[in-house]
């Protein structure tokens, strides 16, 4: 079973990512078919405030709800047996959502299917003023390849995803910097093509030259949150005061430390073996969004040798206590760039470790590279790791 701590940190980034967005009694009827329905499909529907409006035939059923933004909003029922309802406004970007009926969860069929709360379900779309920076535009693409490599320490073929930007199989001769980026809890490795528009975000910076190419790795990070059976491990005088000291929020268990091995042991050296990569630690960045920042954390901290570009993005941060307990951390790191959604800030949820800005401005008047960025009007969800992969893509690579 889950810790108590663990049930608890699972609450507050569920909890976080509630909307923030105002109620209005009234309802402007001008809805139109989110941009991530299934095709012909009419239903889900967003207005121009962010309400979100569903719809279901189900003549049998006897309730029917709308779940988004951990609220549940009751459906109403015609004679032909067809239930609609409407959300609250939600703040713009992403959502997961589900329908239950009678009890029962289940995604709503008219919408795409999308992997987050360890599940495929739905997903809809709340349009932003700056949607435009993952649009789909008539400039050169990269392309997003599904790879599969055999892993020593899972012994198992493992599935990852590797943007190449565009021109990558036209000049034969070119090598790129890369950056490994991970996903949250409850997604896997679809979520940044997916959900994050990943390869959108970078086809449409490098198209305006505020970018430089580099390459992505995408793979699945999850962790069983399950505690192992037998005795805990020793906390006194003689215990890994590293291990202890790393643990943060964790009460000292390394959730990174299975993905540690996969990505230093199989992962990067499948990359360097079979894609033109600048095989050196100046061009290897690693990044990750909520749990993804936070392994992003522990990795890099534990192994400065290996990364010299990091970005965490609602993932806590980096005190200058951190940097003091791995001194190679200061030296070899070029770029640390920390983010969160305001929202999240307002909430005071996600500060774990310290004030996030407060430790960020602290490391840069020690003299490093640092960066705070906040995405205006979002909570703990995938607009604020859009805008956020947007802002490091322009800074990494760069120093």
């Amino acid at each position: 079973m889950m810790s108590k701590f663990l049930k608890i940190f699972v609450i507050l980034l569920m909890a976080s990512g509630i909307s923030f967005a105002q109620s209005s009694s009234e309802v402007v009827e001008d809805f139109k078919p989110s941009s991530v329905n299934q095709p012909g499909k009419e239903y889900p529907m967003v207005n121009s405030v962010g309400r979100v409006r569903v719809q279901l035939s189900a003549p049998e059923a006897e309730k029917v709800q709308l779940d988004i933004s951990a609220v549940k909003y009751d459906l109403v029922k015609d004679e032909n047996g067809v239930w609609t309802g409407e959300s609250a406004p939600q703040d713009v970007g992403f959502h997961y959502y589900q329908l239950w009926v009678d009890g029962a969860a289940v995604p709503d069929p008219n919408s795409l299917y999308f992997y987050g709360a360890s599940r495929w379900g739905s997903g809809i779309e709340i349009p932003s003023d700056d949607q435009d920076i993952f649009a789909l535009k008539d400039v050169p693409h990269g392309d997003l390849r599904e790879v599969h490599y055999y892993s020593k320490s899972s012994d198992k073929v493992r599935r990852a995803y590797i943007y190449t930007p565009p021109g990558y199989e036209k000049d034969q001769s070119k090598s790129y910097p890369v950056l490994y980026l991970q996903h949250g809890m409850g997604e896997n490795e679809t979520g940044w093509g997916n959900q994050g528009h990943a390869g959108l975000i970078m086809d449409n910076l490098i198209a305006e030259g505020k970018a430089l190419p580099f390459i992505i790795v995408m793979e699945n990070s999850s962790v069983n949150f399950e505690r192992p059976r037998g005795p805990r491990p020793e906390r006194g005088a003689e215990a890994d005061s590293t291990q202890r000291r790393r643990g943060g929020p964790m009460g000292g268990f390394d959730f990174s430390a299975d993905f540690k091995k996969v990505l230093l042991n199989d992962l990067i050296p499948y990359v360097e073996a079979n894609y033109r990569v600048i095989a050196d630690p100046a061009h290897r960045a690693m990044a990750g969004l909520s749990m993804g920042g936070m392994q992003t954390r522990l990795i890099t901290l534990a192994n400065p040798e290996v990364f010299t570009q990091v970005g965490m993005f609602s993932g806590g941060s980096i005190s200058a206590e951190d940097v003091e307990n791995s001194p190679a951390f200061k030296e070899n790191v070029k770029l640390l760039f920390v983010s969160y959604g305001s929202h999240e800030l307002d909430n005071r949820r996600m500060g774990f470790g310290g004030d996030p800005k407060a430790n960020t401005e602290a490391l840069k008047e020690a003299g490093m590279n640092t960066h705070f960025y906040v995405s205006p009007g979002t909570a703990h969800e995938w607009h604020s790791w859009r805008r956020s992969l947007y802002q490091f893509a322009q800074l990494v690579f760069k120093n």
